[in-house]
């Protein structure tokens, strides 16, 4: 099953900043703010990339692979509608994710 477009949609309005765009990946969606992915959004879920400060502000983790194969990610399941904790989750994630590497020019 995959992710369709009013689940992106409720997801990019619970994130509420012009900064945060999706975009379409594999059949599936990648969440980023500015040019920095932080998400996978697969079969309808939310699926945020593990820090360390991710993990101490959830507290409590749920953790699953996003797709076969990949490596687990913190899987964002009741928390969902809590517009406020998502946009914290999603600061603190940013915060610490490496800057993007910048592209070859051709």
């Amino acid at each position: 099953m995959a992710t369709n477009q009013q689940f992106i949609d409720y997801i990019l309005d619970q994130l509420g900043s012009e900064r945060t765009s999706a975009r379409k990946m594999f059949g599936e969606y990648g969440l980023y703010y500015d040019q920095k992915i932080f998400a996978l959004v697969c079969d309808n879920k939310l699926f945020i990339k593990p820090t360390l400060a991710g993990r101490a502000f959830m507290k409590e983790v749920t953790e699953a692979p996003p797709y076969p194969g990949a490596k687990p990610s913190f899987l964002i399941g009741d928390k969902l509608d809590d517009r406020d904790w998502l946009q914290e989750l999603v600061r603190v994630t940013v915060a610490e994710l490496p800057e993007p590497k910048p592209k070859k020019k051709k």
